[in-house]
């Protein structure tokens, strides 16, 4: 949307007012006796207040009226939203999905929190350890409506149509081929355009973070200054028929009514912000001589565990790039893992995949379920002409990787009628190439 600004940098202490109201920032303080322009002060943690200074996530906001003046929460539908990992039989196959419909407007109007589905997940919020995997398809914004996740963070890629994200730190447009990240607890409303698809990540417990660089040095991968965080902007709307704050806590939705619009914060300062990222920003690494690097160096953001290097969920990209490794079999290798992985893609065609894995479309390979390059994939590259070549052009594939073990939901292999049962197939006619009188050159 022209006219959006943001403020750049990941995890900046950052300080914004809405220029309709100079000085509604306190000076000094954060909870003056009395506020600037009459408004309340209202601290949003992100974490305990006593988590080291590095780590310790808060925001002061300073609002028209306090997001606490609400009538009660109340149980609501959850739709096919889900924390339920005991519904169906493990399945540890490989599993694809074709493209997830999206509803037509003209049969019936669904905003994002009705068109959000859950394709697989593990842990448990309540503990605050665990990760979820939704798909969100919509077609209509939300009218006098806002979400609130208490149980973690959304991480959303869309990948069809922009969405217009308003939040109580203010408003961010995001596009295909830009993610963006609402942290536990921060208010959000979403605005559509017309038929709109994405993918969701849910992670309890942890909040994301940049990976660390190690020997690749000081720049690289996701750079912080390309992160974009949005400045305050409020509306003092009354809404007297009713304005309903919808609450995700413990895996359930509930809903309340109050008389005001949530988006009423004229001023804010602190580190525990929304923000968004676009992709193409990413300064990709890859290998220059031979062989092929493990999909860590494509890592944009992660929320750690507990144990040191291995994470509750990183998101990982395959952007477009060179190729240029000598005497190497160049796409991703057949392999099985002790991660589970999880794959979308934005748009374009997947290398290893090019037929079958399709936009809006998924995968998963679960723990120790073996996956890799189909047939034509592979018997195309290991005769290639080994030459500098551009891989994954016009390309956007991305995949949620997690340590653990992701059950998935009904909805994901029943209700939504886009599992593809046929995906084994794309391995069945790899020949047996063995010569046992094989003699080097």
């Amino acid at each position: 949307m022209a006219g959006l600004k943001y403020m750049s940098g990941f995890g900046n202490e950052f300080a914004s007012e809405d220029p309709r109201c100079p000085g509604s920032l306190p000076e000094g303080q954060n909870n003056p006796q009395v506020c600037p322009y009459g408004l309340y002060a209202e601290q949003l943690s992100g974490s305990a207040f006593t988590c080291p200074r590095s780590t310790n996530k808060r925001s002061w906001l300073y609002r028209i009226l306090p997001s606490v003046r609400h009538k009660p929460f109340t149980p609501m539908s959850c739709g096919d939203l889900t924390e339920n990992w005991n519904d169906v039989e493990p399945d540890p196959n490989q599993l694809r999905w074709k493209p997830f419909n999206i509803p037509k407007s003209s049969e019936i109007k669904v905003d994002f929190i009705s068109g959000l589905h859950t394709v697989c997940g593990a842990g448990d919020s309540k503990s605050r350890n665990g990760i979820t995997i939704h798909m969100y398809t919509c077609n209509t914004s939300m009218t006098d409506k806002c979400f609130q996740n208490a149980d973690g963070d959304f991480l959303i890629v869309p990948q069809q149509g922009e969405i217009l994200i308003t939040t109580e730190f203010g408003k961010m447009m995001v596009e295909p081929n830009e993610i963006c990240v609402i942290q536990q607890g921060m208010r959000f409303s979403v605005d559509v355009f017309g038929e709109t698809r994405g993918y969701i990540l849910e992670v309890f417990g942890a909040h994301f973070e940049l990976p660390d660089l190690g020997p690749i040095g000081a720049n690289g991968l996701a750079n912080p200054r390309d992160f974009q965080t949005p400045v305050a902007w409020y509306e003092d709307r009354t809404v007297a028929t009713g304005y309903t704050v919808v609450n995700k806590y413990q895996g359930k939705l509930f809903s309340c009514q109050q008389d005001f619009s949530p988006f009423n914060v004229v001023a804010w300062h602190g580190n525990y912000t929304p923000y968004k990222y676009n992709l193409e920003n990413f300064m990709v690494i890859n290998c220059v001589a031979f062989d092929h690097a493990d999909p860590s160096i494509f890592t944009v953001l992660t929320a750690k565990s507990t144990r040191p290097g291995v994470a509750i969920a990183d998101f990982v990209i395959f952007p477009p790039r060179w190729g240029v490794a000598d005497h190497t079999f160049r796409p991703p290798y057949y392999h099985r893992n002790c991660m589970s992985e999880f794959m979308g893609l934005i748009k374009g065609h997947y290398e290893a995949k090019e037929e079958g894995f399709q936009p809006g479309g998924a995968s998963l390979h679960s723990i120790m379920t073996p996956h890799g390059p189909d047939v034509d994939c592979f018997e195309k590259n290991s005769t290639a002409i080994l030459k500098p070549e551009r891989v994954a052009e016009g390309t956007m594939a991305f995949m949620f990787e997690s340590s653990f073990s992701m059950a998935v939901t009904k909805w994901g292999l029943d209700t939504c009628h886009h599992l593809d049962k046929s995906y084994y197939e794309c391995w069945e006619a790899l020949q047996n190439h063995f010569n046992p009188n094989w003699k080097p050159n």
